[in-house]
């Protein structure tokens, strides 16, 4: 584990943009209980694909359409609260930096690591918003 000081930055730029911060178990259960759709980020020190991420991530939360509720948990520092998330995505192996999407407690979308750091931060904000207009937007009946 890093030094909470290290963190700091990193957890208040996803604080800003208005994702809650999930760090125990009980946390994260609460925020996937939710009905609608909610977006999981799993944050992370890593300079070069977090350091992506985040910018990326804030980018897409500019967008009309939304999930109705945003976490984050910090991987290496929110144990607890990480291997939580993790046990809910369905067998894909635990990577850090993450970004899922639930609809109503289930995984409906993952983005690995892998994917996160070998794209730019608006690349992954585009993503997102495909993601968020595919997955999140209402429909009138």
């Amino acid at each position: 584990m890093y030094p909470e000081i290290m963190v700091i930055p990193m957890r208040e730029e996803l604080a800003r943009a208005g994702v809650e911060e999930t760090k125990t178990a009980a946390q994260v259960e609460q925020a996937l209980a939710r009905p609608g759709t909610t977006m999981v980020i799993v944050n992370s020190i890593c300079g070069c694909a977090a350091g992506k991420m985040r910018p990326g991530v804030r980018m897409a939360l500019q967008h009309a359409t939304l999930p109705d509720h945003k976490i984050t948990v910090f991987a290496g520092q929110d144990r607890e609260a990480t291997d939580k998330v993790r046990s809910r995505l369905e067998g894909n192996p635990p990577t850090s930096p993450a970004i899922a999407l639930f609809r109503d407690g289930k995984l409906a979308y993952l983005m690995q690591r892998s994917a996160i750091e070998t794209a730019t931060a608006p690349q992954i904000a585009q993503e997102l918003t495909r993601v968020f207009d595919e997955l999140c937007a209402r429909t009138n009946a």
